[in-house]
């Protein structure tokens, strides 16, 4: 489908409209009081409504119709917001959401029964209030229209806003689809006419009173209004009374509900996952950021002709002016670079904004009282690493929801407060983001986990393990200290399924847990997938790439180790131990090695993690580059050394090491080195 489809246009809209809804409506469950909240729902709604109406949802439209009514009424004071309330026009959204994606499939009698089902539930949340009246819609029975008499009909006053012209409105068109209604007289005001040397031809200062004759509804002469009913004035006067059969609310509620439940499929009433039609994706990108890529693409222009006249000048070609050429590319190219990167980078609010809907459906299945935090929602990731971090995450919170948090009566008993506290946080750290997840619970148990792991056969019994290797046993396959099996968890799949995920996008795991104050997920994770600065090295013949925000410091390998037997594997960097590996061995390179190796040593970019270090023996280190990674074939993928490939300047190829791969085959020769020292000295 074409990008400048109107429609495809508005479902993305649409979209983002249902999600702006859903973070007002959570708002509102937090504070029933928010009037900010209400209005932002009833916007929110109007618009989706009008528009749905325009670009041929109907569907989407008259059920919308039912929750915006739902809406007025509670910003009219007819009705009090209610936790029901909130939870009904939540399940619909859901809806709206399926509506929105089915729109081109055939008609679904279950997701019709769905929607019939979640009306019931918002009629039984709107109780009815002294003095109020029942919402009337489109789409309801034509006893809740309750339509005015033949003969009885509206007196309508109207003023459009200044620049309602300016921006496509059209009065004319308007009064066109009133007499469309029924019969109408016009008369036209012309009082706010300024002198003619103050008049705008743009602006709109005229007036309309408006007597219309007919069944037409306050909601159908709204509806004309719908793009500007909120900037205009427009007063709706009933020339007579109309009266609403007071089995209005009852009779309309029990419609629904037996429409909902007319046989045993009614009890099937779910809403389809799968979805016909996505709408197209998009990036929504700063226009500053698209001026600074042209400024960009213009320089780089203008250095293309430079060097475009100095190769056709006849004789020898100046090597200054070339030079200078030269450089001039290499900065608008890194420059460009930086410019285009920049195009990609989202802040990740906007997917920490989809978990508190999350929160908020855990805390209902579990019956616990929760909150939900979020900071540094502002912090830029690439967008494809926050595309394939949206199900780790999922995984991550709904975890810490079910095993990390207890229930309130164990939190009073421990002295914490009855409410527990998830909290999702963002920084960024050199060329990584970190990512956090941290709950206020329990904790993790460490005996609990060492027995599972033995029972499995993972580890030893009696093998002494650090906290950071004992809890890296949770991502593995079908590891659960889950007593009982519930709909959230203890079957043993999900954390292994997190731990691939964050591996495919070149990130760690790190777990810190306190026994009964909490534990905290932080997931590192590179800034961007496609660009990154390394470290270019030598091994033998071969080029290597390290990514720079791995790289710690570079050291020159002792001469006492460059002759050691092999059992030595550790370096003194100033009164610390680390660990190293020779690349030369683990790559099996025959060629001889230099006379004067380095050490480079990389580490996960957190400086609390000192034990997370190791020192890569090479050959040479070459220096710096700017990498464009390309993915590894199906065939070595498995290389878990490896993490991708790049083509460098003389087109040659240059593998891209996975430090964390490194360290834990660093950790694991270290252990194999102790256990085999133990053994002999027993």
């Amino acid at each position: 489908m074409s990008s400048n489809d109107p429609v495809e246009a508005f479902a993305s809209e649409a979209l983002d409209l249902l999600d702006q809804i859903e973070k007002a409506l959570l708002d509102l469950g937090r504070d029933l009081g928010d009037r900010g909240a209400v209005d932002e729902v009833f916007r929110g709604l109007h618009t989706l409504k009008g528009s749905g109406a325009m670009f041929g949802f109907d569907a989407l439209a008259g059920f919308t119709h039912h929750c915006e009514t739902a809406f007025d009424r509670v910003r009219k004071g007819l009705s009090a917001a209610t936790p029901a309330l909130v939870s009904a026009v939540l399940s619909a959204r859901d809806h709206m959401r399926a509506l929105i994606d089915h729109r081109d499939g055939p008609r679904d009698e279950r997701l019709e029964a769905a929607g019939n089902l979640i009306l019931a539930e918002l009629y039984a949340a709107m109780p009815e209030s002294a003095g109020g009246h029942e919402p009337t819609g489109q789409q309801t029975s034509a006893a809740t229209h309750a339509p005015n008499a033949p003969g009885e009909g509206w007196a309508i006053h109207f003023k459009l806003p200044p620049g309602a012209m300016a921006n496509g409105t059209n009065p004319a068109a308007l009064l066109q689809e009133l007499r469309n209604l029924g019969e109408c007289r016009v008369r036209l005001h012309l009082d706010d006419l300024p002198p003619f040397d103050q008049f705008v031809p743009t602006e709109c200062y005229l007036a309309w009173d408006v007597e219309l004759h007919g069944a037409a509804t306050r909601e159908q002469i709204e509806d004309v209004f719908i793009f500007i009913l909120d900037d205009m004035e427009l007063t709706l006067t009933p020339l007579a009374p109309a009266s609403l059969p007071g089995e209005a609310r009852s009779g309309t509620a029990t419609a629904i509900a037996n429409a909902a439940r007319p046989d045993a499929a009614a009890g099937q009433a779910e809403i389809p996952a799968k979805a016909v039609v996505r709408p197209q994706e998009s990036v929504r990108v700063q226009a500053e950021r698209l001026d600074e890529l042209m400024n960009r693409v213009g320089e780089l222009v203008i250095a293309q002709s430079r060097l475009a006249q100095l190769t056709t000048r006849n004789g020898q070609v100046d090597p200054i002016m070339l030079r200078a050429v030269s450089e001039d590319i290499d900065r608008l190219s890194s420059e460009l670079r930086d410019t285009t990167m920049a195009l990609r980078m989202m802040p990740v609010g906007n997917l920490f904004g989809r978990y508190r809907r999350l929160v908020y459906d855990l805390a209902q299945e579990t019956g616990k009282a929760i909150t939900f935090v979020t900071e540094g929602e502002a912090t830029e990731v690439d967008k494809t690493v926050i595309e394939r971090l949206a199900d780790p995450l999922v995984h991550l919170i709904r975890n810490s929801c079910d095993h990390g948090l207890e229930p309130a009566d164990d939190r009073i008993a421990a002295g914490k407060s009855e409410t527990g506290q998830i909290t999702l946080s963002a920084r960024q750290a050199g060329g990584e983001v970190l990512i956090s997840i941290t709950d206020d619970g329990r904790g993790l148990d460490r005996a609990r986990i060492r027995a599972k792991a033995e029972a499995q056969g993972l580890i030893a019994a009696g093998t002494p393990l650090s906290d950071a290797a004992l809890f890296q046993m949770i991502f593995h396959p079908g590891f659960s200290t889950a007593s009982t099996i519930t709909n959230l968890s203890g079957r043993g799949v999900g954390m292994d399924v997190v731990k691939r995920s964050i591996d495919s996008l070149r990130g760690t795991i790190e777990i810190a847990s306190t026994q009964g104050k909490g534990t905290t997920f932080t997931l590192h994770l590179p800034l961007t997938l496609a660009i990154i600065e390394c470290m270019l090295v030598r091994v033998g013949d071969g080029r290597f790439a390290i990514p720079l925000s791995a790289v710690e410091e570079c050291l020159e390998l002792p001469q006492t180790e460059i002759i050691a037997n092999g059992r030595r594997n550790f370096l003194n960097v100033r009164g610390q131990l680390i660990p190293y590996l020779r690349l030369r061995e683990s790559f099996a390179v025959q060629r001889p090695a230099d006379l004067h190796q380095k050490v480079v040593v990389v580490g996960l970019g957190n400086s609390e993690r000192g034990s997370s270090r190791v020192g890569l023996v090479v050959d040479q280190i070459i220096g710096n580059t700017q990498t464009v990674i390309k993915s590894l074939s199906r065939f070595h993928s498995g290389l878990g050394v490896f993490s991708g490939a790049t083509i460098l300047g003389d087109g040659t190829v240059a593998l891209i090491l996975d430090c964390g791969h490194l360290i834990a085959l660093a950790r694991e020769s270290q252990h194999a080195l102790a256990e085999q020292t133990n053994g002999e000295a027993a």
